[in-house]
């Protein structure tokens, strides 16, 4: 998560809302990423969207089996559906989004039964440094 962290610091500091995420396969990280959408104008630039890309490439195919997937802010519909069809093994959370949360919160996307795969979910890692940075960027563009 310290890793996911330091993206989302990043993103912060380039405008962006601070996510970030990063896939793991056992100790060998295979992608960081932070939130891109207002720098590349791309709506689906999410952390997680980013650093599944970018670890299925890592590996040469798309699906991630044995691969975690760590973000600093529950993912929404898009970024869940995503790693439910990447298979990705579990996906590890820092905050929780009440607002457009997919992973227990507002919707639980990966854990429907209806899916044919189903991630482990390990939610609230560092949740108040998650938390933290969420909100200390939008008080600070409230403030603008």
């Amino acid at each position: 998560m310290g890793l996911a962290l330091a993206e989302a610091l990043e993103a912060s500091q380039r405008g962006e809302v601070p996510v970030g995420a990063v896939v793991v396969s056992g100790d060998r990280i295979l992608a960081r990423a932070s939130n891109a959408r207002e720098s590349s104008g791309d709506p689906t630039a999410h952390a997680e969207i980013l650093a599944l890309r970018a670890a299925a490439a890592a590996l040469g195919e798309w699906r991630l089996s044995g691969c975690t997937l760590i973000v600093t802010l529950e993912p929404c519909t898009m970024c869940a559906g995503a790693a439910v069809l990447s298979r990705v093994d579990r996906i590890v959370y820092g905050a929780v989004d009440e607002k457009g949360g997919a992973v227990g919160s507002l919707w639980d996307v990966v854990r429907d039964r209806r899916l044919n795969h189903r991630p482990e979910v390990v939610m609230g890692v560092r949740e108040e440094e998650c938390s933290a940075l969420l909100s200390a960027f939008f008080a600070a563009r409230r403030e603008q």
